[in-house]
C-alpha cells in the first residue's frame, strides 16, 4: 500500500511539474476554496489562534485574515509539490536571497551556521534555495514522513542541488557529523516542542508559548553564528530571503535569551503579514 500511495505522489508531483505557474496558481485558488468553503480544514484552529493573537480584530478583519491564509496555505502545499521538478534557475529568480554577504563570511572562516526559520509564506523551497545560493553543505532537519517511499522521493529531489534532509530524530549525530565543514543548519523552530521539560517558555503574539530548545542548545554547544531568516512574499510564486544575525556569540547569552530574540523577529514577520504564517498548525496546544 505504502508503495502505491508513493507511486500516486510521484506522478501528481509530475503533473503538478509540467503545469505553468499562472495554472498551478489557478489550481491554488481551487484548492483554497475547496479547503475553505467545503472541508473547513482546521477552520476552529485558524480562528482561534488568530483570534487570541490579534484580540483588536473584529469578525470582518477576522473573516478577511482567515481567507487570505487558506489562499497562502493552498500556494504553499501546490508550491512544494511543484518543488520537486524545479530547476535550480528557476528556484534562484523565485526564492532569492537578498543579503548573502551577511553569511557568507563566517563560511569562510570554516565556520558553520545555524539559520532559524519559520513557517511563514514559502518555506518549502528554502530546503533547497540555501544550497543552490550559498553552494555550501547545507542540512535541513526535518521529520521523515510515514511513507518511506514518498519520504525517499523526497529527499532524492532536494539532494539534486546539494540539501541533505536530516531526520529530528538524529539531530545530536548530525551537528557533530557537519559541524567540522562548514555547513548551513536550517531549522524551522516555530513547531510545537514535543519535549515540554527541555522547551523555553516565551512571550510570543502576547501569549506563553513553549518554543523548541534544540536550536539553542545546539549553537550553544557548538559555539555557531544564529541567523533569522525573514521570507517576504514580493508577488505570487516570488520571494526574497533577509537573513538577520541573532548572535554571533551565543554562549555569552543567558539562556532563553537567543530563543526570545528568535520568537521576537518571527512575531514581526507575523505582524506584518499574518496570512503568512501556518495558522493552522496547533501552535498553542500546551501549557506550562
Amino acid at each position: 500500500m505504502d508503495f502505491l500511495v508513493g507511486i500516486v505522489i510521484v506522478l501528481f508531483s509530475l503533473f503538478i511539474g509540467i503545469l505553468p505557474f499562472f495554472l498551478l496558481h489557478v489550481l491554488a485558488d481551487l484548492l483554497a476554496f475547496f479547503l475553505l468553503r467545503i472541508l473547513k480544514y482546521r477552520k476552529e484552529v485558524v480562528m482561534a489562534n488568530l483570534r487570541e493573537s490579534f484580540p483588536e480584530l473584529d469578525d470582518k478583519e477576522l473573516k478577511a485574515f482567515v481567507g487570505r491564509y487558506y489562499k497562502n496555505l493552498a500556494d504553499v502545499i501546490l508550491e512544494g509539490v511543484k518543488a520537486f521538478t524545479m530547476s535550480s534557475r528557476q528556484i534562484i529568480r523565485r526564492h532569492r536571497v537578498i543579503n548573502p554577504e551577511r553569511v557568507i563570511p563566517f563560511f569562510e572562516a570554516g565556520k558553520s551556521v545555524i539559520v532559524c526559520s519559520g513557517h511563514c509564506a514559502n518555506w518549502e523551497w528554502g530546503s533547497m534555495s540555501g544550497a543552490i545560493h550559498f553552494k555550501r553543505p547545507t542540512v535541513v532537519m526535518y521529520k521523515p514522513l510515514n511513507n518511506k517511499w514518498a519520504d525517499k522521493y523526497l529527499r532524492w529531489t532536494r539532494a539534486r542541488f546539494g540539501s541533505y534532509l536530516a531526520s529530528i530524530y538524529k539531530t545530536a549525530h548530525v551537528f557533530n557529523a557537519y559541524v567540522p565543514k562548514a555547513t548551513l543548519f536550517i531549522l524551522a523552530a516555530d513547531q510545537s516542542p514535543s519535549n515540554l521539560r527541555k522547551a523555553f517558555w516565551i512571550d510570543f503574539l502576547g501569549q506563553e508559548t513553549a518554543f523548541l530548545h534544540g536550536p539553542e542548545h545546539y549553537a550553544r554547544k557548538h559555539d555557531l553564528p544564529v541567523f533569522y531568516v525573514d521570507i517576504k512574499r514580493i508577488k505570487r510564486g516570488y520571494y526574497e530571503l533577509e537573513f538577520e544575525l541573532i548572535t554571533e556569540q551565543p554562549t555569552t547569552l543567558e539562556k532563553g535569551v537567543l530563543t526570545q530574540r528568535y520568537a521576537d523577529m518571527l512575531a514581526r514577520t507575523i505582524r506584518r503579514s499574518p496570512e503568512n504564517w501556518l495558522w493552522s498548525h496547533r501552535r498553542w496546544k500546551h501549557t506550562r
